[in-house]
């Protein structure tokens, strides 16, 4: 029995839904720690904050790795009905440059830190390899991406956000509904239960 479905379903599955949002709130998680510990005095608390960071990039990469495998063994839905094709385009551009960030940003904090010889444990519990050994150039080069990484990933999510709810908001589709469980938001294509009746 083949894993495909044999339909296109109409909005995307619960699977899915986990990875896209569980994923969203750790880059939200890793974005807030981030900013919170540049600006921190050296300290053990800063050092614990660094740790935490880097444990929920490396849960951010694992998790990544994960959806690309799961998204790319199913189906996924069809663009929704009426979408131009330029942005059905721009659609999947946008997804597939948060992808490429959600890799990126994690693999080029690792890299930074085994170049700058620090160690790696994931929440304390499992050594990470290095990916590199000490070397300044890479250490350096590592930290330009990873900072000029963070920039380009939160105009994604910006872009990412702001579109989903503009087709919410003003194209009144279900471009949002179709990654949210049944309920959870009204859908703005529906017809209204009970069309020409009016409220006073």
């Amino acid at each position: 029995m083949s894993a495909m479905p044999t339909r296109t379903p109409s909005k995307w599955g619960g699977v899915s839904m986990f990875f896209h949002w569980l994923i969203a709130l750790l880059i939200v998680a890793l974005a807030t720690v981030g900013l919170i510990m540049v600006d921190m005095e050296n300290s053990p608390t800063k050092i614990s904050v660094f740790q935490l960071h880097k444990s929920i990039g490396i849960t951010v990469l694992a998790l990544a790795a994960l959806r690309l495998v799961w998204r790319l063994a199913h189906r996924v839905p069809a663009p929704v009905a009426g979408t131009p094709r330029w942005q059905h385009l721009a659609a999947s551009g946008t997804h597939a440059a948060l992808y490429a960030m959600m890799f990126v940003m994690p693999i080029s904090g690792w890299l930074f830190n085994s170049a700058a010889n620090f160690p790696l444990k994931w929440f304390g519990l499992v050594k990470l390899p290095a990916l590199w050994g000490p070397d300044r150039a890479v250490k350096a080069w590592a930290l330009d991406v990873h900072v000029y990484g963070f920039y380009v990933l939160a105009v994604l999510v910006l872009m990412h956000v702001g579109a989903a709810l503009w087709h919410h908001s003003f194209k009144k589709d279900e471009t949002l509904v179709r990654m949210l469980p049944d309920g959870w938001v009204a859908d703005p294509s529906a017809p209204s239960e009970s069309p020409g009746r009016t409220t006073s």
